[in-house]
């Protein structure tokens, strides 16, 4: 079980709240990587974002234990030249347990904010997959060379990480995005109920035996939004509401369906609610779990 921090929080914040979780026997935490907060359209959020990748390099030398990762990195924002070194180096302060999430971008207010294209959904797969061969070669190659429409890398040398870094993908898209997971990721992410997540996991299975890959390769996680003794409103995101014994129940229905790893998301603007539901999660909900 992992926790997901609030980019809202201030620092003192995010880290006080990484120590809790690790001494409460959390697995990881994840941090997102956007700039403002979503609106479902182009118009603009009031709400401004940390920097992910700032944030897991501070937590890196702030909590020792936990695996670290982005929730995921959205390629549009960075030549994955830059990514590759950038993850380099926070895997080295880590010691080693960065994982890498990555996904292809959709967030229509922060791309139309700052002047980011981020084009029409074949566009961004097209982009997407040339990036994850640049990331690649770079991370496992002792040289690259990758001629595409989006990106030209020319015998570029590795970059220094002393461990491997694992590759997730954050992905849904059944037709081509799960295929994409099936060639290139250590790790496959996605929002989901226990029926969703079943079922594209079926999908995913289904793209690795066509390239004859063993899908039991690719580690698997999920969250959604919890709502402890309370009741689903509509949301964007999936929603898991009721007491503890139904969400555990849950959970449950997610792990009979082949779920690696939960991530609680925290990401209340407050960080009162969210150390409050991570607590919850430590103190009521694991210990039925193991």
């Amino acid at each position: 079980m992992s926790a997901w921090l609030a980019p809202t929080w201030s620092a003192p914040d995010l880290v006080a709240v990484a120590r809790e979780v690790e001494s409460a026997g959390y697995d990881g935490i994840w941090a997102a990587d956007h700039f403002m907060g979503n609106t479902g359209t182009e118009e603009r959020s009031d709400v401004a974002l940390r920097d992910c990748f700032s944030v897991l390099a501070g937590l890196a030398t702030a909590v020792p234990r936990v695996r670290l990762g982005s929730l995921v990195a959205g390629i549009t924002y960075r030549h994955p030249a830059v990514l590759a070194n950038i993850a380099a180096t926070t895997s080295d302060l880590s010691g080693g347990r960065l994982v890498l999430g990555v996904g292809a971008g959709w967030q229509l207010n922060e791309h139309a904010a700052y002047g980011i294209p981020l084009g029409p959904v074949r566009e961004r797969i097209d982009r997407f997959e040339e990036a994850l061969a640049v990331l690649d070669g770079l991370l496992r190659r002792d040289r690259t060379t990758v001629t595409g429409d989006h990106y030209t890398v020319t015998d570029a040398p590795q970059v220094p990480a002393a461990d491997r870094i694992p590759l997730l993908i954050g992905a849904s898209g059944e037709q081509r995005m799960l295929g994409v997971v099936a060639r290139w990721a250590d790790e496959w992410n996605t929002w989901s109920t226990p029926e969703v997540f079943a079922h594209k996991s079926a999908v995913l299975d289904e793209h690795c035996e066509r390239i004859g890959r063993d899908p039991r390769e690719i580690r698997r996680s999920t969250q959604a939004v919890f709502l402890i003794d309370g009741t689903a409103p509509g949301s964007r995101s999936p929603v898991v509401a009721g007491s503890v014994a139904q969400i555990v129940d849950t959970i449950g229905r997610w792990r009979e369906a082949g779920l690696d790893e939960l991530i609680v998301p925290a990401i209340r603007d407050d960080v009162g609610p969210g150390r409050e539901l991570l607590g919850r999660f430590a103190t009521e909900i694991r210990p039925q779990l193991d």
